[in-house]
């Protein structure tokens, strides 16, 4: 029973609306509850001490919502600590949750234990519902389940796959026939991709197999690898992006045939962003992506050789990810799928980036950029980048424009995709996935489709 409670959908009207109006209920009645005690000396002296807890508690309301606002304002306009324009939807929820927060500490000094025990249960009532707007406003969580899981796919054997030939090709649809004992979805695991090379201390990846990989004698597949955005995880683009269900479709109309999938993790920890570079301070992600991830796919998985068979996507912090490394080693990626990347690599202030990843050297830095990458191995042959981002994203906007336009000048063959109504969030990236993998995956060498997935 308590594996389905963590289930229940968090994202529907018919959670959300209760929550909120409790939430909103428990505050009012923080505000305007009793105000204070009939006094001895007149009724009219309890009416001045009313108005003045009222008043007090009302300030405290004005003062925590701009409190609120401020923090939003400096950590993510200023500091950029998240990478993230925060719509109006989340400062709102923030600026709601300071102000019950002033509410609370205002009221516990007021006293009164019947007061004291409203305050506390607005202030629980309106956090819950503050993380389940943001929740929605960013379409990260459909459940509890996945909110506190942060691994949730079983260590599995990759079954019958094996290494390919040096040769090997992706399979001919035309000729492929799928056995009746195929099954009927992808199947989807987690395991260890060992730092053999770089010494990178990663956390398990999650690889998806489709339905024709999972046979006795599985095909020779493209392969797609796939990275989250930062703070996340290798789950992330299965989880919030639900690229696994995308591709599932994409196999029950193609006999069971899709890319076979890649999650592998870039960052070493949810708080870290080694943005994807070999550094000394943060480790060599990139060296773990380029060869300890792409050696074990080519060991353990039966894909194909040649660069027409392998794709990278990501989104934001792995958008910027994988577009270095798409522009970099274009004799491994002839596809990319980039979602709200940025213009270059980013941990903060741009000081700050050059000292922690490129041990102080701004050359280096400027050389790291996809931009300049992309000048420096133009022309491209038989290349794909399928860009995206939010409609309402203007950081975004900017970068995604300045580097279609680059890849465009480069000789790339070039797409774009925008998710309408939506911002730097994972409503942006089912939109992208569902409307951008088809393209994709025809340049892998599988069956082209019309449409969306």
């Amino acid at each position: 029973m308590f594996t389905e409670l963590l289930r229940i959908p968090i994202v529907t009207p018919g959670v959300l609306v209760p929550v909120d109006v409790v939430a909103g209920l428990l505050a009012l009645w923080a505000v305007v509850g009793p105000l204070g005690r009939r006094s001895r000396r007149g009724v009219g002296r309890t009416i001045v001490s009313g108005r003045g807890r009222l008043a007090v508690r009302g300030g405290a309301l004005l003062v925590g919502a701009g409190v609120g606002l401020l923090a939003v304002w400096w950590f993510g306009d200023v500091q950029d600590d998240f990478g993230v324009a925060f719509t109006p939807v989340t400062r709102m929820w923030v600026a709601f949750l300071g102000a019950t927060v002033a509410l609370c500490i205002t009221v516990l000094v007021q006293g009164g234990w019947g007061r004291r025990s409203v305050a506390i249960a607005a202030l629980a009532g309106v956090a819950l519902a503050t993380g389940l707007g943001i929740n929605v406003d960013f379409g990260a969580y459909r459940t509890i389940e996945q909110a506190i899981t942060t691994d949730p796919y079983p260590a599995g054997s990759l079954g019958h796959q094996h290494a390919a030939p040096a040769d090997a090709m992706v399979v001919d649809a035309a000729t492929w026939a799928a056995p009746a004992s195929m099954p009927d979805h992808g199947r989807t695991i987690s395991v260890q991709i060992p730092g053999t090379v770089s010494h990178f201390h990663a956390r398990r990846a999650v690889v998806w197999l489709p339905p024709a990989a999972l046979t006795a004698h599985p095909p020779t597949l493209p392969v797609l690898v796939a990275l989250s955005g930062q703070p996340g995880q290798p789950s992330d683009m299965f989880q919030a992006g639900e690229l696994g269900e995308d591709l599932d479709t994409y196999a029950r109309a193609h006999h069971g045939l899709a890319p076979i999938v890649v999650s592998p993790d870039q960052l070493g920890a949810p708080n870290r962003n080694p943005m994807c570079v070999d550094s000394r301070r943060l480790g060599r992600s990139a060296t773990y992506v380029m060869t300890d991830t792409v050696d074990w796919i080519r060991q353990h998985l039966d894909v194909a050789a040649a660069p027409s068979g392998w794709g990278i996507a990501g989104f934001s912090q792995g958008a910027t990810c994988a577009m270095q490394f798409s522009t970099e080693h274009p004799d491994v990626f002839g596809s990319a799928l980039a979602i709200s990347s940025e213009l270059t690599v980013k941990n903060g202030s741009e000081a700050h980036t050059v000292k922690v990843g490129f041990d102080g050297s701004r050359s280096a830095y400027e050389a790291a950029a996809p931009i300049a990458t992309m000048r420096r191995h133009a022309p491209y042959r038989q290349h794909l980048t399928v860009f995206g981002f939010g409609q309402d994203d203007a950081p975004y906007r900017a970068s995604t424009t300045a580097l279609r336009a680059a890849a465009g000048r480069a000789g790339m063959q070039t797409s774009l995709i925008v998710s309408p109504g939506s911002a730097h969030d994972w409503n942006t990236v089912r939109y992208v996935l569902t409307h951008g993998l088809p393209q994709v995956v025809a340049h892998l060498g599988l069956p082209a489709q019309a449409g969306a997935l």
